[in-house]
Parts: C-alpha cells; sequence; structure tokens
C-alpha cells in the first residue's frame, strides 16, 4: 500500500518487527512467544497527540522532522521513520537524544514516530 509502514509486535515480549509483504492465507500469521504478532494501527493510543504527532519544517530540499515528546531513559521516541511510493527512510533515536531528523522532501509521503509507551503515530508531509 502507498506510503504505509507495516509494523508488527510481540504483546508477550515486545519485539517489533517491520512488514515487506504480509501473507495474506488463512490461518497465517507471524507469531512471536507462540503467540500471533499484533499490527500496530498508528494513532491507536490514548495520549497526548501533539506530544506523539511528528511534524516537519521544509529547508531547501530537506525537511527537519521533530516530535515535541520527552526522551527519558522509561518513555521516549525510539524512531523516526519516512515512507513514499519507492523508499523509506528511518532513524533509530535513543533517550536523552532530541527527538529530531532531517530526511529529503518527498511531497506526499508519510511520517511515522514510535513511543516506547504510547505506540505508533503518524502525519503526511505535503
Amino acid at each position: 500500500m502507498k506510503n504505509q509502514l507495516v509494523i508488527k509486535k510481540c504483546k508477550s515480549c515486545g519485539a517489533i518487527i517491520k512488514i515487506l509483504k504480509d501473507c495474506n492465507n488463512e490461518g497465517c500469521q507471524i507469531k512471536c512467544c507462540g503467540e500471533p504478532m499484533e499490527e500496530l494501527v498508528p494513532n491507536s493510543v490514548d495520549a497526548a497527540f501533539e506530544k506523539h504527532i511528528p511534524t516537519y519544517e521544509k529547508i531547501g530540499d530537506e525537511i527537519l522532522v521533530k516530535v515535541n515528546h520527552v526522551m527519558e531513559k522509561e518513555h521516549y521516541i525510539e524512531w523516526i521513520c519516512m515512507v513514499d511510493d519507492n523508499s523509506e527512510y528511518m532513524v533509530k533515536l535513543y533517550p536523552e537524544q532530541v527527538a529530531e531528523v532531517k530526511f529529503p522532501y518527498k511531497q506526499n509521503s508519510t511520517l511515522y514516530s514510535y513511543c516506547n509507551k504510547h505506540g505508533l503515530w503518524k502525519s503526511d508531509v505535503k
């Protein structure tokens, strides 16, 4: 699907995987810890919307992507990603870093951020 990042998470151990192409056959599920992994749906957790949605500022042929979020050891943005029709850019972040990255400007791409406590969030690049 266009600009869609498919992420699944294990409910038991918290492992996260990115799906390149998912199986559509009945009963076919990716499992971890003996259980089917759950697909993460962006914006699915009740949390402060403004502190999780990736925002951007266009600077020349790049965008500066920011997430207005704490970056503490127990609660932080783990990664920020941009997906368009042909490419994907992902930057892993760590506690005490600033939650901002630069990506090439790609109109109609989708930005994603992942909070270790509140899940997956997204916004579109205009």
